[in-house]
């Protein structure tokens, strides 16, 4: 499956990676069955034309008619990524995670994302880095006289973590409209485009044209 990895912006020299796992397989060719299913007398069993996926998918996302999208999904394997981001990541609703556990999983001298406005700032960084530091300290001070399940409770959003998620087509197209959006926090917009590149390597034509709605977005530039 497609692999990308994303520029290293962590003090620590971790790495945003995103892997697609998993997906329907003919993502384009299903959706197109499935509206032809509902628009002509036609079977939804049958070889199409390339024209044909073509033309359906367009007919499907010029009408706003998107349950078809639904039988299609995508799993994606997340890495190196905020506590912060993955709190705005389960926001969305339609979709399944599975994410490292900091009940059961020690996170002794845990690593963390540090943002570039931090990073750039070398006042900032200090004083950031001092806070990391004590925190692994008071975390494993905590982690040997009470569970890791209380421990956890003194770690930062900056905390790395690690999920798989999976979302069916509608689902995904409407997280590219929000997360690829200039108002969208810098860490989720990153994940989002590197999301949309590989679900496009598989299926060009439902995210061909994925992304913001500019149209009515104030920034009118995404």
């Amino acid at each position: 499956m497609p692999e990308l990895r994303l520029l290293k912006m962590l003090v620590r020299g971790e790495v945003m990676k995103v892997t697609l796992l998993n997906h329907t397989p003919n993502p384009d060719e299903t959706v197109a069955l499935a509206a032809r299913t509902c628009h002509t007398s036609k079977p939804p069993i049958g070889e199409l034309q390339e024209d044909d996926i073509d033309r359906l998918i367009n007919l499907l996302l010029d009408l706003g008619h998107e349950s078809p999208l639904e039988h299609v999904s995508f799993t994606f394997a997340i890495e190196g990524v905020s506590r912060a981001l993955s709190h705005q990541l389960v926001r969305h609703r339609i979709a399944s995670y599975s994410q490292k556990s900091q009940r059961y999983v020690n996170h002794k001298n845990f690593s963390y994302i540090t943002p570039p406005s931090i990073k750039n700032n070398p006042e900032a960084l200090a004083i950031f880095e001092k806070c990391m530091k004590d925190i692994a300290n008071v975390y494993q001070q905590l982690s040997g006289v009470v569970p890791l399940e209380d421990a956890r409770y003194v770690l930062p959003n900056a905390c790395e973590t690690s999920l798989v998620c999976t979302f069916n087509a509608r689902s995904l197209l409407n997280f590219f409209k929000l997360r690829l959006c200039k108002k969208a926090q810098w860490e989720i917009r990153e994940l989002a485009h590197t999301m949309l590149y590989l679900a496009r390597s598989v299926s060009p034509r439902l995210f061909a044209s994925a992304g913001p709605d500019c149209v009515s977005c104030q920034e009118r530039s995404c």
